[in-house]
């Protein structure tokens, strides 16, 4: 689901970051390579703005694409690890997302692992594939960055992009029902009968 962008707030942000920097706004379409009249559409908040334009903006305007599309990515500083955890919380209750946790330990592994795992194929979960797109794209600049290859300006440049990308996409709740004894009975007895039935074809 797409969020409801305000286009007049970013109309205005445009508009007062092209005057800051000295700007007009033929100026500002020439560096684009967009017409007057889009431009003046841009700031008044006619037409939307795309995120490629959001991205191009930000660097010609010398600021960032979630302040032009008024997205605050500051949360509560994390103070303990029950912050940590209670975002994990969070994270299980959004519709749309799936994920299973897997979890390695002594005495069957030699090591202690738990991971929390998004199946991209799940068509039931519709953002799980781009939570497996995004952390496959994040783990590997982690991974420029732990071997020398970036820098931490290259690393937070893409997390402004990524969050001005996301930040449209619109999430809810998934709606918590409490079964009654008889139907948790039934569906418990369904599950186990359906896992012995795979066990058994295996």
């Amino acid at each position: 689901m797409m969020a409801k962008i305000d286009e007049s707030t970013i109309g205005l942000r445009i508009k007062l970051l092209r005057r800051l920097k000295g700007l007009s706004q033929q100026e500002l379409a020439d560096t684009l390579g967009k017409s007057l009249r889009t431009v003046q559409k841009y700031e008044t908040g006619e037409i939307e703005v795309s995120i490629s334009m959001i991205n191009q903006l930000s660097e010609v305007l010398n600021t960032t694409p979630i302040y032009l599309l008024g997205y605050d990515s500051q949360i509560d500083p994390i103070r303990n690890l029950a912050d940590v955890m209670n975002f994990l919380f969070h994270i299980n209750r959004v519709e749309g997302l799936d994920f299973r946790i897997d979890v390695r330990r002594p005495p069957h592994y030699d090591e202690w692992e738990c991971s929390l795992t998004f199946n991209g194929k799940n068509k039931e979960a519709i953002y799980n594939a781009d939570m497996c797109l995004f952390l496959e794209e994040w783990e590997h600049r982690r991974d420029d960055l732990r071997t020398y290859a970036s820098s931490y300006e290259t690393l937070h440049k893409w997390e402004e992009q990524i969050l001005a990308y996301y930040h449209r996409t619109e999430v809810k709740y998934k709606e918590e029902v409490e079964l009654s004894l008889e139907e948790s009975v039934a569906k418990r007895k369904a599950y186990l009968n359906a896992q012995f039935s795979q066990d058994g074809d295996n």
